[in-house]
């Protein structure tokens, strides 16, 4: 499967964005999807993730109270609301998608997704 992120931009601390991840084949519903983001000069880190059903869902405590994730199966597409934004959280965001279901934690490795939408950029001025 093909993933697309978009719905980044510029927005000042304090402001929301909303991204969007999209695939290729109406199959996303059978996935877990996760987002991640990686900073100028930083590893990439896990943000959030959703299991295939919706009735799983992880947060990192960096954006817990924040960032919801919800998902939309018949729309094919799963989302990220930012809120309350602030400037650490300039990154390029990127959506990932697995079909099993995470164990043990697995949803917080990049290394454990399959499949990766081509980022996109959120800046947060102060």
């Amino acid at each position: 499967v093909q993933l697309q992120a978009s719905g980044g931009g510029l927005v000042q601390a304090e402001g929301s964005l909303r991204l969007s991840c999209e695939a290729s084949e109406r199959t996303l519903s059978s996935y877990t999807v996760g987002w991640f983001r990686q900073a100028p000069g930083k590893e990439r880190e896990f943000v959030t993730a959703i299991t295939r059903s919706g009735s799983n869902i992880y947060y990192a405590d960096s954006v817990k109270g924040r960032f919801t994730i919800s998902r939309d199966n018949a729309e094919n597409a799963v989302y990220l609301q930012m809120n309350s934004l602030k400037p650490e959280d300039t990154a390029v965001y990127y959506c990932a998608a697995n079909r099993k279901i995470p164990y043990m934690g697995d949803y917080r490795y990049f290394t454990w997704y399959d499949y990766w939408g081509q980022g996109t950029l959120v800046t947060v001025s102060s």
